[in-house]
């Protein structure tokens, strides 16, 4: 691509470790050889966070759009101009309005393609609630801003890929959740993303149970044998290679998740705890299925250790890098599958 992606990046909750790990992330200045990363936050907010970590000979390029952003800079644009009380750990109504304003530019930005990609700082999903946003959290979000009916949360580590049929939804409506069209639906959503943005051309997916050891041929529960298997099935028939239903305990003890390309599991945890304690420091959470590509941190706001120079940033990181890899592998894709060249049809009567 000849021109540098263009990044946004929204700050999340300025209580918490978004800005620490932004800074420490953006201070390592081989990353504008990648991309130009544009802040949606606050210069005064982030110098706050920049004394705090002593990053004394960094500083950002204050823009009002993307089309102003210094490729050669980390760039900031101003979602407020009043002053904001920091309060590192705290929860409160501070931390969830700003860290909305911030989103909410950011989101704006990439819906109207002014940025190529955004990668969100964690949000609290209690205090950021107000009348523009009631959603169970970024993935919900950024689904309705684009208008796209369906979404996949896909957490991306170095050997596992998770997505969900249920995200964030309390566990006693998770069964009455699960049906063939919400399996069928994730499945289309992982299978067309491993082959566009990760460019995996025939992707093995694993599909876990529901009950405990997938229902034991419905010993525990029917929901493998009525609903899962079928759906399973169909998705064959549609072309997508899913396998199972898998019992989730021993499916990650085994190690099996090596086998397979993806790995769909029907509910938050049943994918999540695995996932976590096989690929923490470095996990991604991705939204696939959008238009637009948007990235987070796997952990949340670190409100235990913010403000104390703590938070690793690694997995920020990992989130602004998988963001790059997307956008440029869906941009060659593009390419490599258009037709640029007119067919001519010969002439029968051609010598």
């Amino acid at each position: 691509m000849s021109e540098k992606i263009k990044v946004g990046i929204s700050i999340g909750d300025v209580n918490g470790i978004g800005l620490e790990i932004i800074l420490k992330t953006l201070a390592d200045t081989g990353i504008l050889d990648y991309c130009t990363p544009i802040v949606y936050g606050n210069t005064k907010v982030a110098s706050f966070y920049r004394k705090s970590l002593s990053l004394h000979d960094f500083s950002f390029n204050v823009i009002t759009h993307p089309d102003q952003a210094n490729p050669k800079r980390a760039n900031m644009i101003n979602c407020w101009e009043e002053d904001v009380k920091i309060e590192p750990g705290q929860i409160n109504e501070t931390g969830g309005k700003y860290a909305f304003l911030s989103l909410d530019k950011a989101a704006a930005d990439l819906t109207a393609g002014d940025i190529q990609a955004l990668v969100t700082a964690p949000i609290n999903k209690h205090n950021i609630q107000n009348d523009n946003f009631n959603f169970a959290g970024h993935t919900e979000y950024i689904q309705h801003k684009t208008n796209s009916t369906d979404s996949l949360m896909f957490l991306i580590g170095e050997d596992l890929k998770v997505g969900v049929v249920t995200g964030h939804i309390p566990v006693g409506e998770i069964a009455k959740s699960i049906t063939k069209e919400a399996i069928i639906s994730k499945l289309q959503l992982m299978h067309a993303s491993l082959k566009s943005d990760f460019w995996i051309q025939k992707p093995k997916i694993a599909v876990l149970g529901l009950n405990p050891h997938a229902g034991d041929n419905g010993l525990i529960g029917k929901e493998e044998l009525e609903i899962i298997i079928p759906a399973i099935e169909e998705a064959k028939e549609k072309g997508i290679f899913a396998f199972g239903p898998y019992s989730a305990d021993g499916f990650f003890a085994n190690g099996s998740h090596l086998k397979f390309d993806a790995v769909l599991a029907m509910y938050h945890d049943q994918g999540l705890i695995p996932f976590k304690s096989i690929a923490f420091h470095t996990g991604v959470n991705f939204t696939a299925g959008l238009p637009v590509v948007r990235t987070s941190p796997d952990h949340g706001t670190g409100y235990d250790i913010a403000g104390k120079n703590l938070a690793s940033e690694t997995s920020f990181r990992e989130a602004l890098f998988l963001a790059i890899n997307i956008v440029k592998r869906r941009k060659e894709l593009q390419e490599l599958t258009s037709n640029p060249l007119k067919i001519t049809k010969l002439s029968k009567d051609r010598d």
